[in-house]
Protein backbone atom coordinates (compact mmCIF):
# COMPACT_ATOMS: atom_id res chain seq x y z
CA UNK A 1 0.00 0.00 0.00
CA UNK A 2 1.28 3.32 -0.69
CA UNK A 3 1.47 6.14 1.38
CA UNK A 4 0.90 10.21 -0.15
CA UNK A 5 3.50 12.81 1.38
CA UNK A 6 3.41 16.35 0.34
CA UNK A 7 6.84 17.85 -0.22
CA UNK A 8 6.42 21.06 -1.38
CA UNK A 9 4.71 23.90 -3.75
CA UNK A 10 6.19 22.81 -7.00
CA UNK A 11 7.96 26.78 -7.68
CA UNK A 12 9.92 25.97 -4.56
CA UNK A 13 12.19 23.42 -6.25
CA UNK A 14 13.41 25.06 -9.57
CA UNK A 15 14.98 22.93 -12.08
CA UNK A 16 18.28 21.43 -11.17
CA UNK A 17 17.35 22.01 -7.40
CA UNK A 18 16.62 18.97 -4.69
CA UNK A 19 15.01 18.98 -1.47
CA UNK A 20 15.98 16.00 1.00
CA UNK A 21 13.08 15.01 3.10
CA UNK A 22 11.83 12.43 6.23
CA UNK A 23 8.97 10.34 6.07
CA UNK A 24 8.96 8.34 9.11
CA UNK A 25 12.40 6.25 9.29
CA UNK A 26 13.06 7.09 5.54
CA UNK A 27 15.12 10.33 4.04
CA UNK A 28 14.34 10.91 0.38
CA UNK A 29 15.58 13.33 -1.94
CA UNK A 30 13.75 14.55 -4.23
CA UNK A 31 15.00 16.15 -7.68
CA UNK A 32 13.88 18.68 -10.09
CA UNK A 33 15.55 17.61 -13.74
CA UNK A 34 14.76 19.97 -16.33
CA UNK A 35 11.01 20.06 -14.91
CA UNK A 36 10.66 16.38 -14.07
CA UNK A 37 10.78 15.15 -10.78
CA UNK A 38 12.75 12.12 -9.29
CA UNK A 39 12.87 10.49 -5.77
CA UNK A 40 16.34 8.26 -4.70
CA UNK A 41 16.81 6.63 -1.13
CA UNK A 42 19.23 9.29 0.67
CA UNK A 43 20.98 6.16 1.30
CA UNK A 44 24.18 4.97 -1.03
CA UNK A 45 24.37 1.00 -0.82
CA UNK A 46 28.43 1.21 -0.50
CA UNK A 47 28.47 2.45 3.12
CA UNK A 48 25.19 4.23 3.56
CA UNK A 49 26.49 7.96 3.24
CA UNK A 50 24.08 10.68 2.54
CA UNK A 51 23.82 9.88 -0.84
CA UNK A 52 21.12 13.10 -2.18
CA UNK A 53 23.51 14.89 -0.52
CA UNK A 54 26.35 15.51 -2.85
CA UNK A 55 27.49 16.58 -6.08
CA UNK A 56 25.34 16.92 -8.75
CA UNK A 57 26.75 15.87 -12.16
CA UNK A 58 26.48 14.03 -16.01
CA UNK A 59 29.03 11.19 -16.76
CA UNK A 60 31.33 10.60 -19.55
CA UNK A 61 30.86 7.74 -22.42
CA UNK A 62 33.33 6.46 -24.86
CA UNK A 63 32.65 4.37 -27.65
CA UNK A 64 36.42 4.03 -28.98
CA UNK A 65 40.03 5.04 -28.05
CA UNK A 66 40.31 8.80 -27.72
CA UNK A 67 36.65 9.93 -27.61
CA UNK A 68 34.71 11.20 -25.31
CA UNK A 69 31.00 12.46 -24.41
CA UNK A 70 29.91 14.06 -21.82
CA UNK A 71 26.30 12.75 -20.74
CA UNK A 72 23.24 13.12 -18.15
CA UNK A 73 24.65 16.20 -17.13
CA UNK A 74 22.60 17.19 -14.02
CA UNK A 75 21.17 13.33 -14.09
CA UNK A 76 23.95 12.41 -11.73
CA UNK A 77 24.16 12.12 -8.22
CA UNK A 78 27.58 11.74 -6.58
CA UNK A 79 28.23 10.11 -3.21
CA UNK A 80 29.56 12.60 -0.72
CA UNK A 81 32.20 9.61 0.75
CA UNK A 82 33.63 7.56 -1.76
CA UNK A 83 32.07 9.41 -4.78
CA UNK A 84 30.36 6.37 -6.12
CA UNK A 85 27.90 7.64 -9.22
CA UNK A 86 23.88 6.58 -9.90
CA UNK A 87 21.73 7.98 -12.17
CA UNK A 88 18.88 10.10 -10.41
CA UNK A 89 16.04 8.82 -13.36
CA UNK A 90 16.61 5.49 -12.52
CA UNK A 91 18.69 4.90 -9.09
CA UNK A 92 21.20 2.74 -11.03
CA UNK A 93 24.82 3.01 -10.31
CA UNK A 94 27.19 4.52 -13.24
CA UNK A 95 29.56 1.70 -12.69
CA UNK A 96 27.83 -1.21 -12.24
CA UNK A 97 24.09 -0.35 -13.26
CA UNK A 98 22.52 -4.17 -13.44
CA UNK A 99 24.01 -5.20 -9.58
CA UNK A 100 24.14 -1.62 -7.36
CA UNK A 101 21.30 0.81 -7.70
CA UNK A 102 19.72 2.65 -4.92
CA UNK A 103 15.65 2.38 -4.21
CA UNK A 104 13.24 5.03 -5.95
CA UNK A 105 10.40 5.99 -5.37
CA UNK A 106 7.19 7.56 -7.43
CA UNK A 107 6.71 11.70 -7.23
CA UNK A 108 4.58 13.30 -9.09
CA UNK A 109 2.98 17.28 -9.19
CA UNK A 110 -0.41 17.55 -8.34
CA UNK A 111 -2.40 20.67 -9.69
CA UNK A 112 -5.02 22.53 -8.40
CA UNK A 113 -7.64 20.80 -10.49
CA UNK A 114 -6.60 17.42 -9.26
CA UNK A 115 -6.67 18.15 -5.48
CA UNK A 116 -9.75 19.54 -6.21
CA UNK A 117 -11.22 16.54 -7.93
CA UNK A 118 -10.09 14.65 -4.73
CA UNK A 119 -11.79 16.96 -2.49
CA UNK A 120 -14.94 16.93 -4.48
CA UNK A 121 -14.90 13.14 -4.27
CA UNK A 122 -15.47 13.64 -0.62
CA UNK A 123 -18.62 15.57 -0.80
CA UNK A 124 -22.06 14.12 -0.30
CA UNK A 125 -25.02 15.29 -1.61
CA UNK A 126 -27.25 16.93 1.48
CA UNK A 127 -31.09 17.29 0.52
CA UNK A 128 -33.51 20.40 1.80
CA UNK A 129 -32.34 24.20 1.74
CA UNK A 130 -29.79 24.18 5.16
CA UNK A 131 -27.33 21.70 5.50
CA UNK A 132 -27.09 19.80 9.10
CA UNK A 133 -23.52 21.81 9.72
CA UNK A 134 -21.90 24.88 8.78
CA UNK A 135 -19.16 24.71 5.57
CA UNK A 136 -16.73 26.18 4.04
CA UNK A 137 -15.13 26.80 0.52
CA UNK A 138 -11.78 25.30 0.26
CA UNK A 139 -9.36 26.38 -2.60
CA UNK A 140 -5.95 24.93 -2.92
CA UNK A 141 -3.96 27.64 -4.97
CA UNK A 142 -0.28 26.22 -6.32
CA UNK A 143 0.78 22.81 -7.91
CA UNK A 144 2.30 20.45 -5.01
CA UNK A 145 4.96 18.11 -5.56
CA UNK A 146 3.55 14.84 -3.61
CA UNK A 147 5.63 11.58 -2.91
CA UNK A 148 4.66 8.08 -2.86
CA UNK A 149 6.04 5.51 -0.95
Amino acid sequence: MTTRHEVCPAEELTPGERRIVEVGNLAIGVFNIDGEYYALNNVCPHQLAPLCEGRITGTVTSESVGEYDWEKNGQIVQCPWHHWEFDITTGESVFNPHKVRTRTFDVEVESKSDRDEQVSCYGTSLQGDEPPVQTYDVEIEEDIIVLYI
